[in-house]
C-alpha cells in the first residue's frame, strides 16, 4: 500500500455530530490554510435538525486554485460513531483515517490500503479539562492541533487565529492554545513522518477574501439602495436578512438623530412578505425579500401581480432541495422553471445567476436597477452551497460615483410639461415599458389605479379583448428589452465542435473538469449563463456547435427546458448532465459524465453514418 503523497492538493473530510461545536473548529482549520496563502474551499454539509445527527465538513485544498469540489476524500477525521464505518469506506486507497482511539476500532475495520492513525481525543480532553461543555468543544480543537503536526503546518497560524477570534474574550485564548498543543504533541510523538500530505505556504490567494454568498447578497442589497426588507424565515435564506439588519445598523442609521433609515418586517408568511415588498416599491422605496423554493411557491400570486401591474420588486431565492420540504439543508438548482414562470397565465420573470459571493454582491445591487428599469419583479437565484458556505472570491468593490437607475419615473415637473394625456401603460418609446409615477407626485396629475385585472393603456379596468391583447403584446416587447439589459454569458472558445453550458455553483467544478479534459486532449467550448432571459449570444453559441451538454444540479434538466422553450432549439441538440443528490457537484462527476456522454454520442453518430 502506497500512502497518498501530496503538497497543497488534497481533500479532507471532518465527520462530526451536529450541535457539538465542530463547525467552529473545522472553520478554524480552513481559515488557517487560507491565511497561509493556499487556495481553499470548505463545504459544510449539515442536517436540518438542531442537534444529534451526522454532519460533515469537507475542505478542498488546491495550490492550483481549483475551488469546486473535486470528488474523493484523501483524509478523514472521524469523530462520529454513527458514521464511522461509512467514513472509513469513503477514503480513497492510500488515504488517511484519523479516529478517536480512546475506544478501539470494531473488528470489521480491516482495510489494508489506507493509513490508520488513532488519537485518544476523549482521553486527552478528560485528563486536561473538567467542564463537560469545554470537553466537548476542546476535543475538536485537539484534532485540529494534531492536523497542524501531521500536515506540517505548525501551530503559529492557529494560535494567531485563536487570538483574533477571542480578542474580546481573552480568558478563552489560553485553554484553546492548550488544546491545540495537546493534539500537536501527541501527533508529533506518535506519527512523525507518517502522513505524506503537506501544506506549504504559498502566495496564491493574493487579495482574495473568504465570504459566504448570503452576506455578500445582503451587502449588495444595501449598496443597491434597499431600505426595506420583508421576509419569513426559511433555510437557507434566513442569514441574508440577518446580515442585512447587521449592516443596516452600521450603515443606515441617521448620524444626527440616531433613527433607523431602514425597515425590516417579519411577515406572517411568504405571501405577505412579497406583498409588503410590492407595497414599498410601489411607494418608491427599494425593497426585497429573501426565501427559498417553498417560499417562492407561496409568493407566486404576488409575483404574477408584479408582472401584470408592473411593480418593481427584488426576490432573493437561495435554492434548496425539493420538492415540498425536501432536504432543507442540501443544495440544488431546482427552482429555475419556478422562477422563470411563477404565477399562472403567460408570465415571465427575469433572473440572475451568480456563481461567487462577489457576483452575489454585484448582481443583487444590479437587480434593483433592473427591477426599476423594467418595472417588474427580478429574481436572484443563489443556492445553499453559494449562500451558506465560505468561498474564496474577489473583494467587493463599489463605485461611489455610480448612479441608481430608477427607470421611467415622472416627477411633478415632467407631468406638467406633458402635452398629451399620460397613460400609465402607454408604450411611447417602443421598448414595452410605460412611464410610471410615485404616489403624491402631483395633487392632480399622475394618479392611476394599480390593478391586477385587465386594464387599458390608461390603467382603466377593461375586459375588452383587443385592449388585453395589446397589453400582453407590450409585455412581450418589454421581455425583448430585458434581453438587452441582462448580463451576457461568459464564453470560452477552443474551436471545438462540442460545447458545454453551465451556471451558478456548477461553475468551479465545471471549469476544473474542462481543464482536466483539455490536458487529455479533449477540447470543449464553454458557456457560463449569467441571466434569463437569454441574450442572442446564447443562441449563437448553441447553434455553432454540433452538440451541447447542459450541466445542472436538478433531476429534470430545467435549464435545458428553458433553452428549448425560449430559443426554439431542438431538444436532441442539448444533452443533459444532471446531478441532484443534494451535495455540491464535483469535478470528477462532470468529467466522467461528459466522457460517457461523448462516447455514446460518437457511437450514435457512427451508427447513423453506417445506416446512411
Amino acid at each position: 500500500m502506497k500512502p497518498i503523497q501530496a503538497v497543497n492538493d488534497f481533500v479532507i473530510r471532518f465527520a462530526n455530530v451536529n450541535g457539538t461545536g465542530s463547525a467552529s473548529a473545522n472553520n478554524l482549520f480552513a481559515k488557517a490554510i487560507y491565511r497561509l496563502g493556499v487556495p481553499v474551499s470548505p463545504k459544510n454539509i449539515f442536517p436540518s435538525n438542531i442537534q444529534g445527527l451526522p454532519t460533515w465538513y469537507e475542505v478542498r485544498v488546491s495550490g492550483e486554485g481549483y475551488l469546486g469540489r473535486r470528488g474523493g476524500v484523501d483524509m478523514v477525521v472521524a469523530i462520529n460513531g454513527q458514521t464511522l464505518k461509512q467514513d472509513y469506506e469513503t477514503l480513497l486507497p492510500g488515504g488517511y483515517f484519523i479516529y478517536d482511539s480512546t475506544k478501539p476500532l470494531p473488528p470489521d475495520f480491516t482495510r489494508d490500503d489506507i493509513v490508520v492513525m488513532g488519537i485518544p481525543l476523549t482521553e486527552l480532553v478528560n485528563a486536561n479539562f473538567s467542564d463537560p461543555r469545554q470537553r466537548q468543544l476542546f476535543k475538536n480543537i485537539i484534532y485540529v492541533g494534531a492536523l497542524a503536526s501531521l500536515l506540517d503546518i505548525g501551530l503559529e497560524v492557529f494560535f494567531q487565529s485563536i487570538e483574533r477570534q477571542f480578542a474580546k474574550k481573552p480568558k478563552l485564548i489560553a485553554p484553546n492554545h492548550h488544546a491545540l498543543q495537546l493534539g500537536y504533541d501527541y501527533a508529533a510523538k506518535h506519527y512523525a513522518d507518517v502522513c505524506q500530505i503537506r501544506v506549504v505556504p504559498l502566495d496564491k490567494v493574493g487579495n482574495k477574501i473568504m465570504m459566504d454568498g448570503n452576506t455578500a447578497t445582503a451587502l449588495g442589497a444595501i449598496y443597491g439602495g434597499a431600505t426595506v426588507a420583508a421576509w419569513y424565515p426559511i433555510t437557507p435564506s434566513t442569514s441574508v436578512v440577518d446580515a442585512f439588519e447587521k449592516y443596516c445598523r452600521q450603515l443606515r442609521i441617521d448620524s444626527d438623530t440616531g433613527k433607523h433609515r431602514f425597515a425590516i418586517v417579519q411577515a406572517e408568511d411568504e405571501l405577505a412578505a412579497m406583498g409588503m415588498v410590492m407595497g414599498a416599491t410601489w411607494m418608491g422605496a427599494r425593497a426585497f425579500t429573501a426565501t427559498s423554493g417553498p417560499g417562492v411557491s407561496l409568493m407566486s400570486e404576488f409575483l404574477g401581480l408584479g408582472y401584470f401591474a408592473e411593480i418593481p420588486a427584488v426576490l432573493i431565492d437561495v435554492q434548496r432541495v425539493g420538492p415540498s420540504t425536501g432536504m432543507p439543508t442540501r443544495t440544488q438548482q431546482g427552482d429555475l422553471l419556478l422562477a422563470a414562470y411563477a404565477s399562472h397565465g403567460d408570465t415571465k420573470h427575469p433572473f440572475l445567476l451568480p456563481a461567487t459571493p462577489t457576483e452575489c454582491f454585484e448582481m443583487t445591487a444590479l437587480s434593483f436597477d433592473l427591477a426599476d428599469r423594467l418595472q417588474t419583479p427580478v429574481i436572484v437565484l443563489s443556492d445553499l452551497d453559494l449562500g451558506m458556505n465560505d468561498h474564496l472570491c474577489e473583494p467587493l468593490q463599489w463605485d461611489d460615483q455610480r448612479q441608481y437607475d430608477r427607470g421611467k419615473v415622472l416627477d411633478a415637473e415632467a407631468l406638467r410639461e406633458l402635452k398629451q394625456p399620460w397613460g400609465r401603460y402607454q408604450d411611447v418609446d417602443g421598448d414595452g415599458i410605460g412611464y410610471r409615477t410615485l404616489p403624491a407626485t402631483d395633487p392632480e396629475k399622475g394618479m392611476y389605479f394599480t390593478r391586477g385585472s385587465s386594464h387599458d393603456e390608461f390603467a382603466r379596468y377593461t375586459e375588452d379583448s383587443d385592449a388585453y391583447q395589446r397589453s400582453m403584446e407590450r409585455l412581450a416587447r418589454k421581455w425583448e428589452t430585458a434581453k438587452t439589459l441582462m448580463p451576457t454569458p461568459e464564453i470560452v472558445e477552443r474551436n471545438a465542435r462540442v460545447g458545454v453550458v453551465y451556471f451558478g455553483t456548477t461553475t468551479d467544478a465545471a471549469r476544473e473538469a474542462m481543464a482536466k479534459l483539455a490536458e487529455r486532449g479533449v477540447m470543449l467550448d464553454e458557456m457560463r449563463l449569467r441571466a434569463f432571459p437569454f441574450s442572442d449570444d446564447v443562441r449563437a453559441f448553441i447553434e455553432k456547435h454540433e452538440q451541447v451538454f447542459v450541466i445542472e444540479q436538478n433531476r429534470d434538466a430545467q435549464m435545458r427546458t428553458l433553452l428549448v422553450n425560449e430559443l426554439g432549439v431542438s431538444p436532441s441538440h442539448l444533452t443533459p448532465i444532471l446531478h441532484y443528490n443534494g451535495q455540491p457537484i464535483t469535478a470528477s462527476f462532470i468529467q466522467e459524465a461528459l466522457e460517457a456522454a461523448m462516447a455514446v454520442a460518437t457511437e450514435d453518430k457512427q451508427r447513423t453514418e453506417v445506416v446512411q
